[in-house]
């Protein structure tokens, strides 16, 4: 039997975890999580985390692992996969991810470039620049260090831009030098299944899930992180919204209109990018039935 990775991917908001949820029970899977926000163990409400209840059903891997200091990377996530591929396949043949967030998707299914972890006295130094500074000079010296790189990345997304000036500073060679976009073999199959709505039905569900999120106490959970605000890891919609609440700047009605707006932007990011993508086959989330016999006719597996 051939081992096999099956994803059920989509936009946040669409319906991947009762789903999955069903769909690994069948499989006698454990579901491993590729959001890239699930990992901080203080977000479980913004990030919509797997609830204990949840996790009680089915064992869920890549959930609750990090705290919010902690740095990982779409290389570090890849890294970490496969190695626990590695220890289930021997017993589970077919196993299960899910999740939406894209470059840790990639970085699992098409692998992703050799890039030299970056010391931490050369990230500390950079982001404390970008707090004082702003992103106007890091763009310069990304400019005269990588031309090739400035042109072509998108440099409002700081961070980006804030990696590549780090890699540049440590080796002293341009950031993109080291990325050959050379697609990785894996030795087991992977079966891409997508998970899609028409807008106004996901942006319907998601301004509900922003609804309930807020029900379930989102505001207090942001509260708690708000002391840590300037990091990465809460640069994240749901948060940095309340932050602003918080700050006094925005009222309470005006934030939870931009958490919805936010991730509906972030929603259509996500099909946009995974659209590109050939090897994605596409579903409606009700489309149970249809699932079950593509994963069928598609992998090694039996008793669904």
């Amino acid at each position: 039997m051939q081992h096999t990775l099956i994803i059920i991917l989509g936009p946040t908001g669409v319906g991947k975890t009762e789903l999955c949820l069903r769909i690994a029970e069948r499989l006698g899977s454990p579901i491993l999580s590729a959001d890239s926000r699930q990992l901080y163990k203080d977000l479980p409400i913004g990030t919509a985390a797997p609830t204990p209840e949840q996790q009680a059903r089915v064992k869920h891997y890549m959930v609750g692992t990090l705290g919010l200091e902690d740095y990982y990377s779409a290389s570090q996530f890849e890294t970490d996969v496969l190695s626990l591929l590695n220890r289930l396949f021997p017993t589970h043949p077919t196993l299960l991810m899910t999740g939406g967030s894209m470059m840790y998707i990639d970085a699992v299914t098409k692998g992703i470039d050799d890039i030299p972890t970056v010391r931490t006295d050369i990230r500390e130094a950079l982001w404390k620049e970008y707090a004082e500074k702003g992103l106007a000079p890091i763009l310069e010296e990304l400019k005269q260090a990588d031309r090739k790189h400035y042109e072509e990345v998108d440099r409002q997304n700081y961070k980006r831009v804030i990696h590549a000036v780090e890699i540049c500073r440590q080796t002293g060679l341009p950031y993109s030098s080291f990325r050959t976009q050379k697609r990785k073999e894996r030795p087991f199959r992977i079966l891409q299944i997508g998970l899609r709505r028409e807008r106004e039905e996901l942006y319907g569900r998601i301004n509900r899930r922003v609804d309930q999120m807020i029900t379930d106490g989102l505001i207090e959970e942001a509260r708690r992180v708000y002391p840590f605000r300037q990091l990465n890891s809460l640069n994240t919609v749901g948060y940095k919204e309340l932050f602003n609440y918080f700050d006094g700047e925005w009222s309470l009605d005006f934030a939870i209109e931009k958490i919805k707006r936010n991730s509906r932007v972030y929603a259509r990011k996500q099909m946009t990018w995974f659209k590109r993508d050939p090897e994605i086959t596409w579903f409606h989330p009700e489309q149970e039935t249809e699932i079950l016999t593509f994963i069928k006719e598609n992998a090694d597996v039996t008793g669904l």
